[in-house]
């Protein structure tokens, strides 16, 4: 399932890394692409507030994962490094894993990656707005189904 929107403002990412968040299940495998400066991280720092994490979300670009707690363990991967890198058991280890997973450029690990997750392609149209793609197939299509609900 495929669904394109626009979110206007923070409020508007942050409604829907909550909506999101409602569905996670052990092994919750979210992918985030898009230009730098689109809201990768912003999206991820909502999500995981929507969580429970209380500690500071920030990219993970130099450290590639970061871990945090709250309702479910979350891992925050930046694969932007790794490409062409191969697998990577150590990544594959949390992504595979019962917490959940969010894996910004997750194309350049694509190999590393399960065979349904969800995707989120975000593209900056301008200061407040942000056009989204999501995907989802399997059990993550209702999280996409519902976001007209």
């Amino acid at each position: 399932m495929r669904k394109e929107l626009n979110l206007h403002g923070l409020d508007a990412t942050k409604r829907l890394a909550d909506h999101i968040a409602q569905y996670v299940f052990p092994g919750f495998v979210l992918g985030l692409e898009g230009d730098l400066g689109a809201g990768k991280t912003t999206f991820t720092q909502f999500f995981g507030r929507a969580l429970g994490v209380t500690d500071a979300i920030n990219s993970p670009t130099f450290t590639i994962m970061k871990h945090y707690t709250g309702n479910h363990a979350l891992t925050h991967i930046d694969a932007y490094r790794l490409e062409g890198a191969g697998a990577d058991e150590s990544i594959e280890e949390y992504i595979f894993g019962k917490g959940v997973s969010v894996v910004e450029w997750w194309t350049y690990i694509r190999q590393s990656m399960p065979e349904t997750f969800l995707t989120m392609h975000m593209t900056f149209v301008d200061e407040t707005t942000r056009h989204v793609v999501i995907e989802g197939s399997g059990r993550y299509a209702r999280i996409i189904a519902d976001l007209d609900a």
